[in-house]
């Protein structure tokens, strides 16, 4: 089931709030700009004052509202990208710039020009947080494993620091460096000990996100 045909039975009033739930959660993994888990968390912040998204009807509504908003952003953008795109081909600019968000799509971002819900990233930040911390811990008594132990504990910290400031920091003590050593440690291709490091690379480019959002100007 697609987006439209997901958000239709959302908003169908003779369907269970059961169903509409599920249709909400289907939603979700057709257009998860924060990855479906961080994606879900930011919609239960934001669908207030009651979100509860499995059986209040009228909270899955206002999620569907802003989750609707974000993808009718993302198709807009989209749309400008590709037309400035055909302009810079013709150009004979082959390649889009580096720091274009549009040119690497799967990195974390909530489209819209109102700019995201601080809250909303805190609780993507905090769902995200929980489940990089219950994975397996690096040993430190190893070389290679000591450099991951050290990355897992920075990474850790910028999100508790991130956490523990309810998200209203001021861009400057981002993860950057420790998604760069990840990186460094990721193998070509799908390799074995990419596994447990790329659930990492996307909860650190979620806080790199959150962190530059914090402290990004939007227009009101």
């Amino acid at each position: 089931m697609g987006f439209g045909a997901s958000a239709r039975r959302v908003r169908d009033e003779r369907v269970t709030a059961a169903r509409r739930y599920r249709a909400l959660r289907c939603a979700v993994g057709e257009y998860g700009p924060l990855g479906f888990h961080a994606t879900w968390a930011y919609l239960a912040a934001t669908a207030v004052p009651s979100p509860d998204l499995r059986r209040d009807t009228a909270a899955q509504l206002r999620a569907l509202d802003i989750l609707e908003a974000s993808r009718a952003a993302r198709i807009e953008e989209i749309a400008v990208f590709a037309a400035r795109r055909r302009v810079e081909k013709a150009a004979g600019v082959r390649v889009p710039r580096s720091d274009d968000p549009l040119a690497r799509p799967w990195r974390p971002r909530w489209p819209g020009g109102a700019g995201p819900s601080r809250l909303g990233l805190v609780a993507a930040v905090a769902n995200r947080r929980a489940a990089f911390l219950g994975g397996p811990l690096p040993d430190p008594s190893d070389d290679l494993q000591g450099r991951l132990a050290d990355l897992h504990g920075r990474l850790d910290a910028c999100a508790a620091a991130y956490l523990g400031a309810l998200g209203q920091v001021d861009g400057r003590d981002g993860p950057g460096d420790v998604i760069e050593g990840i990186r460094r440690h990721l193998t070509p291709g799908f390799a074995p000990p990419n596994v447990p490091l790329l659930p990492w690379l996307r909860f650190a480019e979620l806080l790199d996100y959150a962190v530059k959002a914090a402290a990004a100007p939007h227009p009101r």
